[in-house]
């Protein structure tokens, strides 16, 4: 079973998340949230698809929400009530996929 992040966890591997990486902490539980633009649906698509092989691989689900080429994405620990160190090994997968396919197609 998960354990919630301890205080210094939070302020080693969530904080680089944070401000400057893009997440934000949900202020009415303890998640991270971040919103992900694409040059068109298939790249996000594509993005929700690297995401779900990660999520399976991991058995850690996001909580996501797409329309065109917008993926919201929320990180939580179900079984914990809360973060864990499983949200900060997916928010890190997640923006390695998101920078591969944010990218405008070249010409």
């Amino acid at each position: 079973m998960a354990t919630r992040l301890s205080a210094e966890e939070r302020s080693q591997k969530l904080a680089p998340l944070l401000g400057s990486g893009g997440w934000n902490l949900q202020s009415d539980r303890d998640a991270i949230n971040k919103s992900f633009a694409f040059p068109s649906f298939t790249s996000a698509f594509a993005f929700m698809t690297l995401v779900a092989f990660q999520a399976e691989k991991m058995d850690h689900h996001p909580e996501w929400f797409n329309v065109y080429n917008r993926v919201d994405i929320t990180l939580s620990t179900h079984d914990c009530q809360g973060l864990s160190v499983c949200d900060i090994v997916l928010a890190s997968h997640i923006d390695r996929a998101a920078a591969q396919l944010q990218k405008e197609p070249s010409s």
